[in-house]
């Protein structure tokens, strides 16, 4: 990782007005800094780079002008774009591929960027592969006679979440393959931008990595704007991506409302390191314009296409919060799938998984030791949660025939409660605690030491709190439960009564992170760890949350596809990680030390406050 200071002929720096300024007064020096800037910024210039001009000899490659008006991610905006297509493309050899925001600004003949020489000058010289580059504007939904149009740019590229990807990969990229012969391999696809396409473009790679693994960004937008100052957090909490990334900025970039963009990349930069992402950076004396990232450009793309035979890799052998808590090198393995919905899986005292199928009221079992699931019961319906105690009863939600069944080790089925819709539940010695589907409450049944209900046999309401409770665990000295908010961004802990069952102290206290555009947090399904480190389901992956409620880690999700529904530790020393995720379940050995509710209560450690 190499950085450097990029300082073009007639830059001025303005450290040696801070005596002055100092001494003539606040207000003065407001005026002569803003006028120093001014200065700094017209006599901003650069050198022009050799490759950014077209050479006798090398091929000369064909940019052609289309326009896009079918969009169903961004319904009636249309857009211009512009391909360009290398002189060395065959039709029958997919090309490389790389996608420019603000398109129209990058294939301007008298513009700073002029990819079309740079591309030929690279591509010629074996510096790149053959890549064919698409530069898109940002779509435009016309307000018609009279009125003002409305402009899509902020709303598509400064939002943090996989919309605008899905946009770029659904409607964009296949609208191009008519024509064109491109790679599928995410390895030979880069995605680049300025300012709030910059943030776009690594938006896209971030969130889809599958598709997208190279990212050119100029004065990058990773400020207040929509969320975007929350991708320096994410980079560092989240299981690096496969990702290669080239930042550049100056020190008179913007500093506004909505953040200071000079800090904010620098801030970008310092958590893609932490992380051990590939990763490089040009810093400049330069503000908010594109200048220093043209005259720097051709470098740029022979630093960011370097090995481009190679797949893009992620040192994460000495990430502090991977090393301890997962396996390098040890991938998600696909365990079941042809599944409706997938959903509750539970650890049984004897090693064995169970998860459910609700939709088809199916509960299906991995037996200890096993890579494969068989059938178990195909006749639970509305069944959709299960967990067992330390005798090996199986005791099961069921949301649609509001009851919760108990099926014993001999086959037997119990009963235990009716009329009150059941979503989740956990078991503890003294009682069942469970959470519907529609209603704001945590619902408390007692059981007797055989599981059968203790006094008249109806539940109880113990706690109020979340405005949609979900999936629910108990602490390991099961001294505390915890239960999701599924429309919220915390994980709500009460304090448990043993002796009657009654919740206190309830509070929003363990946060979840969310994507930054979602009403709703969609966090679901939780496990425990020995030293009290909640794992949570949700939109973003599996987020591990200390005891004070800080996420520390986002696991990936297994899969792109699905609702990423639940999670249980099982296997040797419980720590193994199951998931459902959609139609299907995934495992993936980790170093984590699982517990469950059956299991002796053990007391954790007290943590780093």
């Amino acid at each position: 990782m190499n950085t450097a200071i990029y300082r073009g002929p007639g830059l001025r720096r303005s450290g040696s007005w801070t005596a002055s300024l100092i001494r003539i007064g606040a207000r003065v020096s407001v005026v002569m800094f803003l006028c120093s800037a001014v200065l700094t910024f017209a006599q901003e210039s650069y050198p022009v780079h050799p490759d950014t001009v077209a050479k006798d000899g090398v091929p000369r490659g064909v940019v052609t002008a289309h326009r896009f008006v079918d969009s169903t991610v961004y319904p009636g905006t249309e857009r211009d774009y512009f391909v360009y297509v290398p002189a060395q493309y065959d039709k029958t050899k997919p090309a490389a591929l790389m996608v420019f925001q603000d398109g129209a600004k990058y294939v301007q003949e008298k513009g700073e960027y002029r990819i079309h020489h740079v591309f030929d000058n690279l591509i010629h010289s074996g510096e790149m592969p053959v890549t064919i580059a698409v530069c898109v504007n940002p779509g435009i939904v016309p307000g018609g006679d009279g009125a003002q149009d409305r402009f899509n740019r902020s709303f598509e590229y400064d939002t943090v979440s996989d919309r605008y990807a899905s946009f770029v990969i659904d409607e964009l990229i296949p609208e191009v393959r008519k024509s064109y012969a491109i790679t599928d391999d995410p390895n030979l696809r880069a995605i680049g931008g300025s300012s709030s396409g910059a943030i776009a473009a690594f938006g896209v790679a971030w969130h889809r990595s599958d598709q997208f693994r190279r990212v050119f960004s100029t004065v990058g937008t990773y400020v207040g704007l929509r969320g975007g100052n929350e991708y320096p957090t994410l980079v560092r909490k989240h299981e690096p991506k496969p990702l290669r990334i080239f930042l550049q900025d100056g020190s008179n970039d913007l500093n506004i409302y909505g953040g200071s963009w000079w800090h904010a990349n620098q801030s970008m930069l310092a958590s893609l390191q932490w992380a051990g992402y590939q990763v490089k950076n040009e810093w400049g004396d330069g503000g908010h314009n594109g200048k220093h990232g043209a005259a720097i450009f051709p470098d740029a793309m022979r630093w960011l296409w370097q090995d481009s035979d190679r797949p893009i890799e992620s040192d994460v052998s000495n990430h502090p919060e991977l090393k301890d808590r997962l396996i390098e090198g040890e991938p998600w393995k696909l365990i079941s799938d042809g599944h409706k919905y997938t959903e509750g899986p539970a650890v049984a005292p004897n090693g064995d998984v169970y998860f459910i199928d609700g939709p088809r009221g199916e509960i299906w079992k991995i037996a200890d030791g096993t890579d494969h699931a068989t059938k178990f019961v195909d006749d639970l319906p509305g069944v959709s949660a299960l967990m067992f105690d330390g005798d090996g009863r199986l005791y099961c939600a069921r949301n649609t025939a509001l009851i919760v069944t108990r099926i014993d080790p001999d086959g037997g089925r119990t009963d235990l409660c009716s009329g009150v819709s059941c979503n989740d539940l956990v078991v503890l010695n003294h009682g069942i605690y469970f959470t519907g589907p529609t209603e704001q409450a945590v619902w408390y049944l007692p059981i007797d030491a055989d599981g059968n209900p203790r006094g008249d046999g109806k539940p109880i309401k113990a706690g109020t709190g979340p405005t949609k409770p979900n999936g629910l665990i108990v602490a390991p000295d099961r001294r505390f439960l915890m239960v999701v908010d599924a429309e919220g961004r915390y994980v709500w802990s009460y304090k448990i009564d043993p002796q009657t069952g009654e919740l206190l102290h309830g509070q929003p206290y363990s946060y979840v992170h969310t994507p930054q555009d979602d009403m709703i947090g969609g966090a679901d399904g939780v496990t425990m760890t020995k030293d009290g480190s909640l794992l949570v389901a949700t939109k973003l992956g599996i987020q591990i949350i200390d005891p004070p409620g800080r996420v520390h880690l986002i696991v990936s999700r297994p899969s792109l596809s699905g609702k990423l529904s639940n999670c249980v530790l099982a296997g040797e020393n419980m720590s193994t990680l199951y998931v459902t995720c959609g139609s299907k379940v995934f495992s993936r050995k980790t170093k984590l030390d699982g517990i469950a509710p059956w299991q002796p209560a053990v007391k954790p450690a007290k943590p780093n406050l």
